[in-house]
């Protein structure tokens, strides 16, 4: 018997464009095609942004409606997860979508550094996020871009207004942010473990580093996360051809590890999540 692994898709992100690799996904149509091509190499789980016609980001909850539908109708199961990130809207628009009732939504419990700009995530916004989840029974990804933001999430499940187990996002490698240093994940990996041992994990790595934390993820038991919003490349010669070829790539390392990709039903079955309709 292996253990299963739940690969997250992040199929086109908030930054990436076109111009930098024409395989990532920009129209909705674009978008779930990609995403049904991943769901067959092995992903079980779609973190999902959506885009003007001009490229950029929003948060309109038009485009996140018909996204998630065209998901559920050629991904039978997979589990569908809004991003409330900041690049996609000021303040309280963030989840201006939520009531569409996604499976999961991301969460950062904190503001941090990026390479051009401020995260901004102040306590206020987090909790009144968090209780727009708690509300429409969404189950939250953390997303945690450095060490407070752990401690700040389990804070939270104490105030009630997210329910425990957890399941933390580690993201490394973002310039000023959480370096890709393998002492540090094991320390949170760890602390997560100590404080909440029934919580599940996955880590992002950025760029580069996508492969080498997709391989300490399955070494210590914890799920992936790959795609184009990640990592347009395969390596530093070749642009990745698509999110599917970047799943195929996860799936193919789990045997390493006495590991399989998780299907739809056993991703839900890790995470407490009922069926697509329950």
């Amino acid at each position: 018997m292996t253990t299963a692994c739940i690969i997250t898709i992040a199929i086109t992100g908030s930054v990436p464009r076109k111009e930098h690799n024409p395989a990532v996904p920009v129209t909705l149509s674009e978008q779930i095609d990609s995403t049904r091509e991943a769901f067959e190499a092995g992903a079980a789980l779609a973190h999902l942004h959506v885009r003007n016609d001009d490229g950029t980001t929003t948060s309109d909850p038009d485009k996140f409606a018909t996204l998630q539908a065209g998901i559920r109708q050629h991904c039978p199961g997979m589990i569908v997860q809004f991003s409330t990130g900041g690049r996609s809207g000021e303040g309280a628009e963030r989840g201006g979508m939520l009531h569409h009732r996604p499976d999961m939504a991301s969460l950062a419990t904190g503001s941090v550094n990026f390479p051009l700009r401020i995260y901004e995530n102040s306590p206020e916004l987090i909790r009144d996020l968090a209780r727009k989840m708690l509300d429409y029974d969404i189950k939250p990804e953390i997303e945690a871009f450095d060490l407070s933001m752990l401690y700040q999430a389990l804070n939270l499940v104490d105030e009630g207004l997210i329910k425990a187990p957890l399941h933390m996002q580690f993201v490394l490698g973002v310039k000023n942010a959480l370096p890709t240093i393998r002492q540090a994940f094991d320390f949170m990996v760890s602390e997560l473990d100590r404080l909440m041992p029934e919580a599940t994990f996955v880590a992002a790595g950025i760029g580069r580093h996508q492969l080498e934390v997709n391989r300490w993820c399955l070494e210590t038991g914890g799920h992936c996360r790959t795609g184009l919003e990640d990592n347009i490349r395969w390596d530093k010669t070749r642009l990745a051809a698509s999110n599917a070829e970047l799943v195929g790539r996860v799936a193919g390392l789990c045997a390493d590890y006495g590991r399989h990709p998780a299907s739809a039903s056993e991703a839900r079955a890790v995470l407490g999540l009922g069926g697509v309709d329950g």
